[in-house]
């Protein structure tokens, strides 16, 4: 079965859907970073750089799935919640003219949690009146990467599910609950040295509180934006793209060799990507950053797939 991704990223979604047993058959993404990262892991021939408002759907080859994980920002908890007022929200009105113009038989959507209690409800009513009379019949439930996909991160997402054949519907259930048993400990090798640039040192602010809290191996430290939380966490909190702009807000980690910043890789790794998915050759730090805060957690769609797979064979 055949996948179009639109807002493709680095390709989290299209990832777990190939896992699936999917043929990533085309995909769009606008950023340059995330787009050489996306062909890296993926090839070139599937990816159509770009505007999604300028694309020709008369371009889009046969496919029998739509995913989107469409820009969250706008409605999630820690921006301005502007919605679809907000530029990045109002991207999700191009979903539903791909969508009319070439009628898969299943979509699937990707959002934070709160885009159902954003507006007092009015933004996910929004979603569905969208694609509903376009002839489509929708589940949905937000999970969690630590109840869905044995992954130790605390990231709510919504997911929507939607099939043309009321049948297949019906037919339809998300995956169960499983047991969470890979912990932070498992993730990361702290016995190895890495650059100085993610070590704390001296000099900064929150040196000597992190010097004094920072003392176990088996947990993640994060720095929010009203300061250091001196409590540790067993389950680390959603990574976001705001760690581009702001390194502080990168979870710490204590190491063999000092208090750190989780690298990038090790930030995919809470993501649920392999460690064969690499980032493109000259990726700046930060902008890896941001490709791992915009991402998804690979695992928990992987399992989403392989339900909507299992309805559609």
């Amino acid at each position: 079965m055949r996948v179009c991704s639109l807002f493709s990223g680095i390709g989290g979604i299209d990832l777990a859907f190939q896992q699936a047993g999917f043929d990533i058959v085309w995909a769009n993404e606008i950023d340059k970073y995330a787009s050489d990262t996306y062909e890296h892991n993926f090839g070139s021939e599937a990816l159509a750089r770009g505007n999604i408002k300028k694309i020709d759907t008369n371009i889009i080859p046969e496919y029998d799935v739509l995913v989107a994980g469409f820009p969250c920002q706008a409605f999630s908890t820690a921006g301005k919640q502007r919605g679809f007022d907000d530029d990045r929200g109002d991207l999700f009105f191009q979903v539903a003219p791909v969508v009319e113009a070439t009628k898969p038989k299943a979509i699937f959507l990707e959002n934070v949690a709160n885009l159902l209690e954003h507006d007092e409800g009015k933004s996910f009513l929004t979603v569905y009146n969208a694609l509903a009379p376009v002839g489509y019949s929708f589940k949905y439930q937000v999970m969690e990467p630590y109840e869905y996909g044995n992954i130790p991160q605390t990231r709510a997402r919504i997911f929507i599910v939607g099939f043309r054949d009321d049948a297949e519907c019906f037919k339809f259930s998300f995956p169960e609950k499983i047991e969470l048993t890979q912990t932070l400990g498992m993730l990361f090798d702290r016995s190895e040295k890495h650059s100085e640039c993610y070590y704390y040192g001296e000099d900064h602010y929150f040196f000597n509180d992190l010097q004094k809290y920072v003392n176990r191996k088996d947990c993640i430290y994060k720095i929010f934006d009203w300061g250091f939380n001196k409590k540790p966490y067993e389950l680390c909190p959603a990574l976001t793209a705001y760690m581009e702009k702001c390194l502080e807000r990168v979870p710490i980690i204590l190491d063999d060799y000092g208090i750190r910043r989780l690298t990038p890789y090790e930030c995919l790794k809470l993501q649920g990507f392999p460690d064969d998915y690499k980032f493109a050759p000259g990726t700046p730090m930060r902008k890896a950053y941001k490709q791992v805060g915009n991402s998804v957690c690979v695992p928990v769609i992987k399992r989403i797939a392989e339900q909507i797979k299992k309805v559609m064979e």
